[in-house]
């Protein structure tokens, strides 16, 4: 007879091997021969773009952002660039003074108290003059031809929003760089193929990403991830959201892991946020709902599966061989994880090992974000990840 414990145990196995295995490979097969067929504006018909980017003392790349803009291939007279410095108390308010004397489609909107990218973002959206939005951060860098490849959708009425196509550089084997951008090439893969599947994509990086302005919703104060509750705010207006892969940007990649086990459970927290807040987003029963649940609350629910996975296959490990070997397997990994630490320390680097670790940080900074929405947030305001890592 087939107990509780087995049940629990063979749900929560089917929902990690489903999120992380079989539906990005669902999606794939969906998806082959499949593209963004869409209408596109052409180079003498482009519509007018404002470029939202909401900073904090980010003397270290503003300059770099701003020109890389500013080299763009898009004409300059259809942008308008607004920078929110967040309080800044470095030379970030300088260097974008200084720039805007020379090009006037450059606005610095100063803050002089914290108010969090959510706040400041919200203030530059309902201030910007043109239709199309870009909303990207201080770091990430633009290709002479990722505002083009951004705006030119927008001439089909059912496309409201835009993702960019997110390459990275400064790759160190000392760090987590090789294994995070593992994991986010997977994430561009399903999050393209949910657009060009059903206009559905399930959130678009944070870093850069357009949208019309008529379909901007300001975002709650004390939400920590503001790009996924714009996204979804679209899917519910049935609107469709997409990644256009030729609209490539640059950013370093995340290196330390500590850094980055620190923003992911800022973003854990901000996705229970939003779980909470789109619950009727799940029993749509359409493609929106299938990938919503499939990519994402399937995902957030990880560390969740994983316990009950490890307490189920104990306490059956007596009953059959293949529970036993499942504890096993669970409780090696567990060890690889300071295993790795060691021989990192000794100057070792494996990378399946940082692999599991990253995973494993990943999952734990999931469950200490559950908690942390569950305990509440007051306040959207965070310390930027450090930059050139």
């Amino acid at each position: 007879m087939i107990t509780a414990c087995q049940y629990i145990f063979w749900l929560a196995l089917f929902g990690v091997v489903f999120s992380y295995a079989l539906y990005p490979v669902i999606l794939r097969i969906l998806a082959i021969g499949k593209k963004n067929n869409t209408i596109i504006y052409d180079a003498s018909s482009l519509p007018s773009v404002s470029i939202l980017i909401a900073a904090h003392n980010e003397e270290k790349v503003i300059a770099e952002k701003l020109q890389s803009i500013l080299e763009s291939n898009y004409p300059l007279d259809k942008l308008e660039i607004l920078v929110g410095s967040d309080n800044s108390n470095d030379k970030t308010d300088e260097i974008v003074t200084n720039l805007s004397t020379k090009y006037p489609n450059i606005k610095l909107n100063s803050f002089k108290e914290r108010n969090g990218k959510v706040r400041i973002i919200n203030k530059l959206a309902s201030i910007a003059a043109n239709p199309i939005l870009i909303i990207t951060d201080a770091n990430v860098l633009f290709d002479k031809e990722t505002i083009f490849n951004l705006a030119k959708h927008f001439k089909n009425d059912q496309i409201a929003l835009v993702d960019s196509n997110m390459l990275h550089k400064g790759f160190k084997k000392e760090g987590i760089s090789y294994e995070e951008s593992f994991y986010i090439r997977g994430e561009v893969s399903s999050k393209y193929n949910e657009g060009v599947l059903w206009g559905a994509m399930m959130g678009p990086f944070g870093g850069c990403y357009a949208i019309k302005k008529d379909y901007f919703t300001p975002v709650p104060e004390h939400f920590l991830v503001d790009d996924f509750y714009i996204n979804m705010k679209v899917l519910e207006k049935g609107y469709k959201a997409i990644n256009e892969v030729k609209a490539v940007v640059y950013e370093d990649v995340s290196n330390d892991l500590m850094e980055e086990f620190r923003r992911k459970i800022r973003i854990a927290t901000g996705s229970f946020q939003n779980l909470y807040a789109f619950p009727n987003m799940l029993f749509r029963f359409n493609a929106v709902s299938f990938c919503f649940f499939s990519h994402k609350v399937l995902r957030w629910f990880g560390p969740v599966f994983f316990f009950l996975i490890y307490v189920c296959s104990f306490l059956l490990s007596n009953t059959n061989e293949f529970y036993n070997i499942a504890f096993y397997t669970e409780s090696a990994l567990i060890v690889l994880v300071p295993i790795d630490y060691i021989l990192q320390k000794a100057g070792l680097h494996l990378r399946l090992l940082r692999l599991i670790r990253h995973f494993f940080f990943m999952n734990l900074a999931i469950y200490l974000g559950m908690v942390k929405a569950i305990s509440g947030v007051n306040s959207s305001i965070w310390e930027p990840t450090r930059r050139h890592q």
